[in-house]
């Protein structure tokens, strides 16, 4: 077991040293922008060996998270995860709020302001269009989806659905909160120092309360989680720690590179710079959080997976949108909310109505098959209808921005329905959520399946 446990680590970690070593070893290291052609390579030799150390490091990451439920609270195990797997979000967002207060008020600081919000709500809306649906529907229709206990298989056309953990209800709730907030950003004209108390402290407040909860040292592990929980507890600890602390690095150091890589790649391909900013460079770095997902689920820990999804989306919706305008006035000198045109308004409306959306699909604690079909329907018929508009093959009697309106406006339709026609759901993940935060401020244990 433990030979074949370190050959497991001594794989993943393989995968990663080729670009280690090169970045270690580059006269480009002390520069974070290293270019298509990082270290001689080409576009594609660069993309494919940084895109590897993302993978090793993805695995490398579930590990250390699965290994840290036998000391903390399996939230918080999960958090961290989220945290770590979409740094490289954070990195490439937090670039262009930057370049904004550096360059604010001339043409490339506008545009830097308009990319960091882009980026952002590309990443968001990846996060549920394509993260929370491929899952969903990866957890159903997988080869050994009827040995998971957190598929529920029904008779019908696409009734298969994935089971929630109801213990996700806190997450939920706090991911409301912030999409109702979201709402109200772009009405203020810029993203201020008053989205940032209240997003950032929402998410406060979320780790202050998952860190009362019960560590759950039970739960069965196999493979390599197993072989490290076998360990001293002083040994354990510095193993996760060194598997946190090592593949966040690995991830931050690679991403970029990757990211402007896939750019380049589809620039040549004749995709709009804008677009790629959008949509490509999130997808790239949003991979380490779907590849450690898809692991969860293959080892049937779906539930754990979506934990994950979940988790993820309420730190982006919350300390990516805060910690923009602390990343601009650092770079402007002084206080300033960091601003955007019309079109990102548009943009951050239709973000959130994604996510409200979304949240309602989730209060039953189930997503069925039909469900992660319109997720998926949605995003992908909007991103693929703006392409078309941009490349001029189609042309809209409204505008870009109109269009956004549009699709916000039916994400909230269906939203407003799914909340009315699960209303008392939704009362009881209330009724929840209030009893785990009575719990985590008294510091007396929730009982065990409480309001089930």
């Amino acid at each position: 077991m433990s030979n074949r446990s370190l050959g497991t680590i001594g794989a993943a970690a393989a995968l990663t040293l080729p670009w280690m070593l090169l970045w270690a070893t580059t006269d480009a290291l002390p520069a974070l922008g290293f270019g298509p052609t990082f270290g001689g390579l080409s576009t594609l030799g660069t993309v494919a060996a940084s895109g590897v150390s993302i993978l090793g490091a993805a695995f490398l990451l579930a590990w250390a998270a699965e290994t840290a439920e036998k000391d903390v609270p399996r939230a918080f195990a999960i958090a961290v995860l989220a945290v770590l797997a979409v740094a490289p979000e954070y990195a490439v967002d937090a670039l262009y709020a930057w370049n904004a207060g550096q360059f604010a008020g001339t043409e490339r600081g506008i545009e830097a302001g308009n990319l960091a919000v882009a980026n952002m709500t590309g990443a968001n809306r990846i996060l549920i269009g394509l993260g929370w649906s491929g899952i969903a529907l990866f957890t159903v229709f997988r080869r050994d989806s009827r040995e998971d206990p957190a598929v529920i298989n029904r008779d019908g056309y696409l009734r298969d659905s994935v089971r929630i953990d109801p213990d996700i209800s806190l997450e939920i709730v706090f991911l409301l909160l912030a999409t109702l907030w979201a709402f109200l950003v772009p009405l203020n004209g810029g993203i201020d120092a008053l989205d940032m108390a209240f997003l950032v402290g929402l998410y406060v407040a979320y780790i202050a309360i998952i860190l009362r909860g019960d560590v759950e040292p039970n739960e069965m592990h196999t493979g390599v989680p197993a072989y490290l929980q076998s360990f001293s507890k002083p040994k354990r600890i510095a193993s996760v720690v060194g598997l946190f602390a090592y593949s966040g690095l690995v991830i931050f150091v690679a991403v970029e590179p990757f990211a402007h890589g896939l750019e380049d790649l589809g620039t040549e391909a004749g995709i709009p710079p804008f677009f790629m900013i959008q949509w490509i460079a999130p997808l790239a770095s949003e991979s380490p959080e779907l590849i450690v997902v898809a692991y969860l689920v293959n080892k049937t820990r779906s539930t754990a997976g979506f934990n994950a999804l979940i988790s993820s989306k309420l730190n982006q919706w919350t300390l990516l949108i805060g910690t923009l305008v602390v990343v601009y006035s650092l770079a402007l000198g002084q206080y300033g909310a960091l601003p955007f045109d019309q079109k990102q308004m548009g943009e951050i409306w239709l973000t959130a109505a994604q996510s409200f959306f979304a949240i309602a699909l989730l209060i039953d604690f189930e997503v069925t098959a039909r469900e992660a079909v319109a997720l998926l329907v949605l995003f992908v018929s909007q991103v693929l209808l703006e392409f078309a508009v941009i490349r001029e093959v189609v042309t809209l009697p409204i505008s870009t921005y109109q269009m956004l309106l549009v699709y916000s406006a039916v994400y909230i339709v269906l939203g407003l329905a799914l909340f009315v026609h699960r209303r008392s759901e939704l009362r009881r993940i209330v009724e929840r959520t209030g009893s785990t935060i009575s719990s985590a401020v008294s510091g007396r244990e929730r009982p065990h399946g409480a309001d089930d």
